[in-house]
């Protein structure tokens, strides 16, 4: 995967306000964020994947959609963080490193104005069903999704009538790659 020049200062950029946030507001336990970084932007060495509008579900402090928005600098990013602190970060970091093609959301996704979405990404912990269903609105069958999910991913989509793939990255982190899902 073809990385942009610039990735690496970003999450470099990335990480100096991510500790500075973590002093005071918390919002996440990691030390070194390079492993979580990787993770987020894995799954784009084998997807073949060119969205025009992305839709991130529980941004938290914006793994993956932040770092896949460095990749993917020609789609349009839109990261749902309901929690004060943690939107507010987003919306600093946006404006910090320039990123241009993210709008931050500071609600629920279910609370929000329906688009039919390219691409819905989510790392949040909930339940892939669950997702689903506060997506309703967001997504047709053209729609796909990826998931970054733990090892118990193939339980959580054994019943979905689409085409799914799990792609395993060591023992514990599985992505989950959905499309044509019926709304």
């Amino acid at each position: 995967m073809l990385l942009p020049n610039d990735f690496w200062d970003k999450v470099d950029e990335f990480e100096l306000v991510l500790k500075q946030f973590n002093k005071i507001h918390s919002l996440t336990n990691y030390n070194d964020i390079k492993p979580v970084v990787e993770d987020s932007i894995k799954p784009l060495e084998f997807l073949d994947i060119s969205p025009k509008t992305v839709c991130d579900v529980g941004s938290g402090a914006g793994f993956p959609a932040l770092f896949l928005s460095l990749i993917l600098q020609t789609s349009e990013f839109h990261l749902y963080e309901p929690i004060a602190k943690k939107s507010s970060f987003l919306a600093y970091v946006k404006t910090k490193l320039g990123l241009k093609n993210i709008t931050v959301h500071p609600k629920k996704l279910e609370d929000s104005t329906k688009f039919i979405a390219d691409l819905i990404t989510s790392r949040a912990l909930m339940k892939t069903q669950f997702l689903l269903k506060i997506c309703n609105g967001f997504y047709d069958e053209n729609t796909k999704f990826l998931l970054y999910k733990g090892s118990l991913a193939k339980d959580e989509i054994n019943d979905l009538e689409c085409e799914k793939d799990i792609i395993k990255n060591g023992a514990h982190r599985n992505y989950i790659f959905l499309k044509g899902i019926k709304c």
